[in-house]
């Protein structure tokens, strides 16, 4: 089975700690010294890099950084070094207050296509490959971040984007993809559109599908495998933290390698932030070690899962992370996208002038995920004219889109109709 960079990827457990330890070292006196957000945490607690690390379970005594310290440094607060040596800016999806902008030196991006280079060879890629990119490309981290790495294997690259699936299908016959990559729904979702079309998955080059993007099931990669004749892997990203290429699974589908020479993972207990020992269930903690522009320390990704620590067939001694089992905050995904509840409800309180009582219901139909935005009519939101109604819900979708990204079916319900859980309205209901 090949391995981009075996010397790396295949290290001994000693010689990758003391690297480990090495880079941490690097990085925790490289924010010290110029980011002030870091400056604050470490003095506040009375923490010198440059004395008081000596040891990686040493990394535990620093405090978490949470999205939201990122949001609230935005634009540039937490870069590590001046905006000229920044080559590439990208920022996060979601409902924060802010976006969450990173920042990538030169070093960076060269770092970055190297270790996407590492999960696409994992998950078969070669530079024979035509490989068909289905991520959106712009801001987010998704497109670009694949697009780079699969030019370092030397493989040929279609940057389709995001959409027109009738398109995407012609593409993949007329130009004989052979790798996908794609959120796991929306595979499903060309599957579905090729059987509607009469095309004939056989006749197609496909062999793997590269998914990421979102949770899925083992239910779901079956699925995938059955009907497009592939092998489909699991890979997993965190823009904040990098992109995808943070890990990704091998063909032996059995957990995803986390990139340990580049990154530090933790699990802990969303509870009470407890390191949890190797093997249990709990939130994914990831501290950078080679970052230049944006490192980040104990950062809480607010992803579930386990640390694997049996050794895998392929050859590679990376540990691996489990398939991400749901989430420790209330952050919703739906079309790879990260949505707060209740930011959904600062945006309704802007338009309205006061908050209304609302849900949002995830729901999927034909492999489609939507987002539903549920309304309570009240006093206020009542029109008697039907034109006044569908201004308003044209007003919200419109805001909502704009602010977040996808555009939300709009539902104005009677009082009292919402799932609650007491006398509470859910915020969140998940019907996929």
């Amino acid at each position: 089975m090949p391995i981009w960079e075996p010397d790396k990827e295949c290290m001994e457990a000693e010689q990758l700690q003391q690297l480990q330890l090495e880079r941490l070292q690097a990085t925790l006196n490289r924010v010290y010294r110029n980011v002030a957000f870091y400056q604050r945490c470490f003095k506040a607690i009375g923490f010198s890099p440059e004395v008081d690390l000596t040891d990686l379970r040493d990394l535990e005594r620093l405090p978490f950084t949470t999205s939201k310290d990122i949001s609230a440094s935005y634009p540039y607060q937490m870069f590590a070094v001046p905006l000229r040596e920044v080559v590439r800016i990208h920022s996060s999806s979601g409902t924060m207050t802010n976006p969450q902008v990173v920042g990538y030196t030169r070093q960076d991006l060269s770092v970055w296509s190297h270790l996407v280079a590492r999960i696409l060879t994992a998950g078969g890629v070669s530079r024979d490959d035509v490989i068909q990119i289905t991520f959106a490309y712009g801001l987010m981290t998704g497109g670009l971040g694949i697009h780079y790495g699969a030019e370092r294997i030397g493989a040929s690259v279609l940057p389709t984007s995001v959409g027109r699936t009738d398109r995407q299908i012609k593409i993949m016959q007329d130009y004989r993809t052979t790798v996908l990559v794609s959120t796991p729904t929306y595979t499903l979702v060309m599957a579905e559109r090729m059987e509607q079309l009469g095309v004939d998955r056989k006749t197609l080059s496909l062999k793997y599908c590269i998914c990421a993007g979102e949770p899925w099931t083992a239910e779901n990669r079956r699925e995938i495998e059955e009907r497009l004749f592939v092998k489909a892997t699991d890979n997993y990203g965190v823009s904040e933290v990098m992109g995808p290429g943070v890990a990704g699974e091998c063909l032996e589908q059995q957990g995803m390698h986390l990139q340990e020479d580049h990154f530090l993972m933790e699990i802990i207990d969303p509870g009470t932030g407890q390191v949890l020992p190797t093997g249990e269930l709990g939130e994914l903690v990831i501290t950078t070690l080679s970052k230049e522009a944006f490192p980040v320390i104990r950062y809480r990704t607010g992803d579930l899962c386990r640390i694997i620590p049996e050794p895998c067939s392929c050859g590679r001694t990376l540990r691996r992370i489990s398939r991400i089992q749901g989430r420790s905050d209330n952050v919703v995904i739906i079309k790879g996208v990260n949505i707060i509840p209740e930011r959904v409800g600062d945006i309704l309180e802007q338009i309205e002038g006061e908050r209304p009582v609302y849900q949002l219901v995830a729901t999927r139909h034909d492999y489609h995920d939507e987002l539903e935005i549920w309304i309570e009519i009240s006093p206020k939101l009542f029109f008697d004219k039907m034109r006044e109604q569908r201004s308003l819900v044209d007003a919200i979708r419109y805001k909502v889109a704009n602010i977040i990204g996808i555009t939300p079916i709009i539902k104005l319900v009677e009082g009292g109709s919402l799932e609650r859980e007491g006398d509470v309205v859910k915020l969140f209901v998940d019907r996929r």
